[in-house]
């Protein structure tokens, strides 16, 4: 049987069907790479980096240069979703379990950052001039998404593992800003060793009284797949291949299917779809 996922024109993917007389209140958002592609591409800047901390810092290891390079690999993708810190934390953990001399996670936290602004400095340069359109980076038809999203009555929220003055700004960049308000919540340093998304979650549905079977989420890393799952809210999975922004990237597809995803879209081009699928029920 062909895999419908090599079909750039496949629209969704339904693994568990939206419960009869299920109600939906409230929209929880990743933000890069599901709505947002400015930082698309941070994964060849993080992984790369991360293997060359571990080659300095652990002379004498015993694993091959592309044995290091799967286990950072690994937990670089199982971390997604989790605030930056989280990757450099487990970064510095790997390395002292080798007998290695790690610096501290902040320090590599904040030379990947100035690594990352500086692949992506011309992107938010183009957005702030003009010369580049928000259209170009944002995820297909994420602008009519949201905006079905708030004729159905749904409050939408955007919970991001990026540190929050930074999503506050780059959704501000594309014009994203009108749809969630006040509701951007992204990494703060004082929260460093809790999980924001989580953290997001939980404020939520305490202070807007609703339980997990009313909370709807879309992103693209397995941290909030599953955190959504196990508060019974229903997740679905962006597989966006952010490079060619065309179709479903295999290789997150299969990530997000592994941390629980309910359903799988490759973006939101085709919203009325995705719309009758999650309300007509």
């Amino acid at each position: 049987m062909e895999d419908k996922a090599l079909f750039p024109d496949w629209s969704l993917e339904v693994i568990e069907p939206v419960e009869q007389g299920r109600k939906f209140r409230i929209a929880m958002f990743d933000f890069d790479g599901t709505l947002s592609l400015i930082r698309e591409g941070w994964q060849e800047i993080m992984i790369p980096y991360f293997c060359e901390e571990f080659f300095s810092a652990v002379p004498g290891r015993t694993e091959s240069d592309a044995e290091v390079l799967s286990l950072v690999t690994d937990f670089v993708d199982e971390l997604t979703g989790k605030q930056t810190i989280f990757q450099c934390m487990q970064l510095k953990t790997e390395i002292e379990k080798r007998g290695g001399t790690a610096k501290e996670a902040m320090d590599y936290k904040n030379e990947y950052l100035r690594r990352l602004f500086l692949k992506i400095e011309s992107k938010r340069e183009g957005l702030a001039n003009g010369t580049i359109s928000p259209e170009a980076l944002l995820v297909k038809g994420s602008v009519a998404f949201l905006e079905a999203l708030k004729e159905k009555g749904i409050e939408i929220f955007c919970a991001s593992g990026t540190d929050q003055p930074q999503v506050i700004e780059e959704a501000k960049l594309l014009g994203l800003d009108k749809y969630f308000g006040d509701n951007i919540f992204g990494a703060l340093d004082e929260h460093a060793s809790q999980c924001s998304k989580e953290l997001v979650i939980n404020r939520v549905l305490n202070d807007k009284n609703v339980k997990g079977e009313n909370l709807l989420s879309f992103g693209d890393g397995f941290v909030e797949i599953e955190l959504v799952k196990n508060v019974g809210g229903y997740a679905v999975a962006v597989a966006t291949d952010e490079k060619t922004q065309k179709g479903v990237n295999l290789q997150k597809r299969a990530r997000l299917l592994s941390a629980g995803a309910h359903a799988v879209v490759p973006d939101f081009e085709n919203a009325e779809a995705l719309i009758n699928h999650l309300f007509n029920n």
